[in-house]
């Protein structure tokens, strides 16, 4: 299917399948049109009108069925990656996704934004992510090598390390992690909705709390270092939080949502608030 979008030459296609999506993109990119895969859409429609990414077509994956799996397969469930931030919300099957994606913009914006969409973003919050790098999650991958399976330690790293012509088809989650304790904390300096200043989302697995963040530095990440000095049960709660920080990876941010001493003040009120609380339902 071919339409326009965005401006007169800008061309849209919506592929059915996974290798005639793939097919696509190659075809496109050959013509020179830079190609780009298009799911949720609101990224590209505003970074488009703003003229920040030029695409000569987009390919549209929300029509290929594997992109809006939503079921538990064997041991695992099967997020879908064109499935809209509200669905998921609302079918609520992983409560961990759902604290964290439900303050994403509003109501009638997660409509359109999906999981993939939300994931493989130029914004760099991608707070969708934390859940899945806290579950050692697999990614189903699409490219001109077939669809391959990798466990998101592989393939994320402050992004998704995506080649050119492979777009992300679903996550797959072990079912022990959709019941384990949880906690997400979302942190904004003044509006309810928008940009976050900080967003930490933690999990208790076997005794051991597992902590991921967005907003700290210009990427979502994991870090076991920062996990160790947080689990040293023989230490006091503020001491294991000051060992936590210097294994940061990066400089923290310094930006119009937070200056870099205020994102450290509200992360040591976090991790406080999710230590206790987790610690104290043992």
């Amino acid at each position: 299917m071919k339409n326009r979008l965005l401006a007169a030459n800008i061309e849209y296609y919506r592929p059915t399948t996974i290798d005639e999506a793939v097919e696509q993109f190659f075809m496109l990119k050959k013509e020179n049109k830079n190609p780009m895969y298009y799911s949720g859409g609101t990224e590209i429609l505003t970074l488009g009108r703003l003229n920040l990414i030029q695409p000569g077509a987009v390919i549209d994956i929300k029509a290929i069925k594997e992109t809006l799996s939503h079921e538990f397969y064997q041991d695992h469930f099967i997020f879908g990656a064109s499935l809209p931030l509200t669905y998921i919300e609302e079918k609520n099957v992983f409560p961990l996704l759902t604290q964290t994606s439900v303050e994403i913009a509003d109501h009638t914006a997660r409509n359109k934004i999906t999981l993939g969409g939300n994931l493989c973003g130029e914004i760099f919050y991608r707070e969708v992510v934390l859940p899945f790098l806290l579950c050692d999650c697999k990614v189903a991958v699409a490219g001109k090598d077939g669809l391959k399976t990798l466990p998101i330690a592989q393939i994320f790293n402050k992004t998704f390390q995506l080649e050119a012509g492979q777009f992300l088809v679903q996550l797959f989650i072990d079912k022990k992690y959709l019941s384990l304790p949880f906690i997400t904390i979302k942190k904004r300096q003044q509006w309810e909705t928008g940009y976050p200043l900080l967003t930490v989302a933690s999990i208790e697995v076997n005794h051991q709390i597992r902590f991921a963040f967005s907003g700290l530095c210009p990427f979502p990440f994991r870090s076991q270092r920062m996990e160790t000095e947080l689990n040293k049960t023989n230490l006091p709660v503020e001491k294991r939080i000051d060992n936590a920080i210097e294994h940061i990876p990066t400089p923290i941010l310094h930006d119009l949502e937070g200056s870099k001493e205020f994102r450290l003040f509200v992360l040591r009120n976090i991790l406080t608030d999710i230590i206790l609380e987790m610690e104290g339902k043992r």
